[in-house]
């Protein structure tokens, strides 16, 4: 690895800033080409691997060698104050930081709420509620609108509300408390959305215990008394899971995916003219913009080699998954949005056994907007120039604060 490459890398705050919005930072491509596993100082002044290939990344995502647990030493936090370590430690790890029997044991039991089956029979309700937003955008009697506050933001937030059995009257209070976690705002201001969000779902949760509905918590609580006693501490995290995951990636990627084809026009013509090429184009949308990059972080629990470096049992790594899916070696010319390229096996959406619970029911959600969306307005476009738009390099989840629009 070259000099030059090592010290740009070193000393990067996670996420990085791409620059380009339509490119990873110039860094990435020579660091995977020189060395595709490099040590890097974190911005929390801690050291880990840094893993930018998409082969050793499937490897290492893969390996139940490496773990998923926050809580131990040697975990690549990007944030060591101990505020942020004292929630870790005090509160019941998410799904996401559970490894192997622990977290097929709350996976399972899930798992039937997001089935392919499932999902199909929500499309209609879905249909309804991007129809709903897009008739509130047609109607409006101004222009530009921003599609972030006018469909991006509302049809996942409304669709997850549904499922989990989330108030949608709560919307803007959630909304806000998870946009603020995932931002780089203050240490405090991230703390107390954690908190504020953490003491509401934990307040749902105990109404869901005397007044149950139809709704995915609600099951999980009848299931779990069938079975013996409710988890209520494992519930609150759950259902934390659930709800900021659900709707904060899916709606930066629709806001993203618009951005991206209105920048691409001859992509969106392949669209446009063939609404079945619309599941390819949501495939290439998720792995060219690859919005939770550096999230797919693990610590090894034992000494194991990849790609030909042993990573010592202790030592953290980071899987950037944006490296991973502009890897030459696995889509060719990575650089170009390709919607017929046939891109499903991209790590957008992670890999392994913490792959995206709910993908398949963003990829619905993308494909109804983006065919509905392009149908109705398909004079669409830009009301300000792409570079003046204000994209979130100072999120965890990579997006737009706001993307205006007019027709």
């Amino acid at each position: 690895m070259t000099k030059s490459a090592a010290d740009e890398l070193a000393g990067f705050r996670l996420p990085v800033e791409r620059g380009c919005p339509f490119a990873p930072p110039p860094a990435y491509e020579r660091l995977r080409e020189q060395a595709p596993i490099s040590r890097i100082t974190l911005a929390s002044g801690g050291e880990a691997w840094w893993v930018a290939g998409y082969e050793a990344g499937r490897a290492v995502l893969a390996d139940p060698r490496f773990s998923s647990d926050k809580r131990k030493a040697g975990f690549p936090l990007f944030t060591l104050d101990e505020t942020t370590l004292r929630q870790l430690r005090s509160q019941p790890p998410l799904m996401l930081g559970l490894d192997g029997a622990e977290h097929s044991a709350v996976r399972r039991p899930v798992i039937g709420e997001f089935t392919l089956r499932r999902l199909t029979a929500l499309r209609p309700r879905i249909q309804a509620i991007v129809d709903h937003f897009v008739d509130a955008m047609l109607a409006a009697g101004r222009r530009p609108v921003d599609l972030v506050h006018a469909l991006s933001l509302p049809v996942p937030s409304l669709v997850i509300c549904e499922l989990l059995g989330v108030p949608y009257t709560d919307h803007d209070f959630f909304q806000s408390r998870t946009g603020m976690m995932v931002s780089r705002t203050s240490l405090e201001d991230r703390a107390r959305a954690f908190g504020e969000l953490r003491a509401y779902i934990d307040d749902l949760i105990t109404r869901k215990e005397s007044e149950p509905g139809d709704d995915l918590f609600s099951r999980q609580i009848a299931r779990q008394r069938q079975d013996g006693e409710v988890d209520h501490p494992g519930l609150v995290s759950l259902a934390f899971l659930l709800l900021t995951a659900g709707h904060e990636t899916t709606a930066n990627m629709i806001s993203l995916g618009v951005f991206g084809l209105l920048g691409h026009p001859e992509q969106l013509a392949l669209i446009q003219a063939d609404p079945g090429r619309t599941p390819l184009a949501v495939e290439e949308l998720l792995r060219y913009f690859t919005i939770a990059d550096g999230v797919t972080s693990r610590v090894s629990t034992e000494d194991v080699e990849i790609g030909g470096v042993t990573i010592r049992a202790g030592e953290g790594v980071v899987v950037s998954t944006l490296s991973a899916n502009w890897d030459p070696a696995v889509f060719e010319d990575p650089d170009r949005l390709d919607i017929e390229r046939g891109a499903r096996h991209h790590l957008a959406f992670g890999f392994g056994p913490h792959q995206c619970l709910g993908q398949n029911l963003a990829r619905l959600e993308l494909e109804i907007v983006f065919d509905t969306l392009f149908r109705r307005i398909p004079a669409l476009r830009l009301a300000v120039r792409a570079e003046d738009l204000p994209f979130k390099s100072d999120a965890v989840v990579y997006g737009l604060h706001e993307l205006p629009v007019t027709w």
